[in-house]
């Protein structure tokens, strides 16, 4: 059987470039001929801690989700791409029978095959094979890179979804990582023209502003938590974390009005996280999680199109296959300069 490269981790700090066999597509599938995908913070923390929650890795896996590549091969089933196709691949792959994924919320679905989520090897390698229902083709004038921001602005799109933003909509956004700033043009895609962006990098709270951010808060430097119900005169319509952390999760319910919506995107790495249940409840906010993304796919695809958001600027370095482990290092090494790091297969 034919090989390929592929990264894989084997404990963490440890990434090895081996080979591993080509996949043969079923016959539902398209081989997909892997050309950019991009480091997400699951991937760096998946590196340093070797787990995230319950997921965990017990052998040898190849990390990233994040990503786009050329169609090369189809299944006898297939109809929907063909060979020499540029597609984004939505990473996760649901059962398509359950009552979630009957309704729609698919990302709720029990049944998931995530790329890069342990036991499921993802897209640090030359090749993959996908359902065809989860690839969607690339317009001419979007590049593979965009194509592999797709996936994290999904997110932020799913975010903007749930918080039910609108026109009328003041919104904090905590964190101006590549999520919150996904997010941050998501809101501004539904018509919010009054957005707040916190973070603890002046590059990012930059970037922020550069992308429509009303007003910029260095949490170094001010109280995040002053600052919003001062400019907002009582606090934000919509609350996002972007971050995950307890102090962050704490920082959403105080800086919301009351009657306010609270979206929490970011991921905790700690399992139990004491909550202001009393203010949350005395303010009769709305708290809503996300998990991942739904049906986002083809509008974040429009938006890059259309020139609506702009995900291309947010990539700040790129390394090689071969170069895998010091991609997942970048990040960390270089918070000050770094927003997206991408991997050219």
């Amino acid at each position: 059987m034919a090989k390929m490269k592929a990264a894989f981790l084997y404990e963490p700090g440890d990434v090895r470039i081996e080979e591993m066999d080509i996949p043969v597509p079923k016959d539902d599938e398209a081989l997909i001929q892997l050309k950019s995908v991009g480091v997400c913070g699951s991937d760096v923390h998946f590196y340093e801690m070797g787990r995230i929650g319950d997921f965990v890795v017990k052998s040898p896996l190849v990390l990233g989700h994040e990503c786009a590549g050329e169609v090369v091969e189809i299944g006898k089933d297939v109809k929907g791409v063909k060979p020499g196709d540029r597609v984004a691949i939505e990473a996760g792959v649901p059962c398509r029978k359950c009552n979630y994924c009957r309704m729609g919320r698919y990302n709720l679905c029990a049944d998931v095959t995530f790329l890069a989520a342990p036991p499921f090897h993802g897209a640090f390698r030359e090749y993959i094979a996908h359902p065809e229902d989860y690839l969607f083709k690339l317009p001419d004038n979007m590049s593979f890179e965009e194509g592999a921001m797709i996936e994290p602005l999904a997110v932020g799109i799913y975010a903007a979804q749930r918080g039910d933003v609108n026109i009328r909509n003041t919104v904090a956004i905590i964190g101006a990582g590549p999520i919150g700033l996904m997010t941050l043009q998501a809101v501004l895609a539904r018509g919010a023209t009054d957005v707040i962006s916190t973070d603890l990098e002046p590059f990012r709270l930059d970037f922020a502003k550069h992308l429509g951010a009303s007003l910029t808060i260095n949490a170094k430097e001010e109280d995040p938590v002053q600052k919003i119900q001062e400019y907002t005169d009582g606090g934000a319509d919509v609350v996002m974390d972007a971050v995950g952390f307890p102090e962050t999760l704490q920082q959403s319910i105080k800086i919301a009005r009351p009657g306010a919506t609270i979206v929490w995107i970011g991921m905790p790495t700690v399992d139990e996280i004491p909550i202001r249940a009393v203010e949350a409840i005395f303010k009769e906010v709305d708290i809503r999680g996300i998990f991942r993304y739904a049906n986002a796919y083809e509008p974040a695809i429009k938006l890059v199109s259309s020139g609506k958001i702009d995900v291309k600027s947010m990539i700040t370095t790129s390394f090689t296959l071969d170069n895998v482990q010091e991609a997942l290092e970048y990040p960390g090494k270089h918070p000050g300069t770094c927003i997206k790091v991408m991997v050219e297969i």
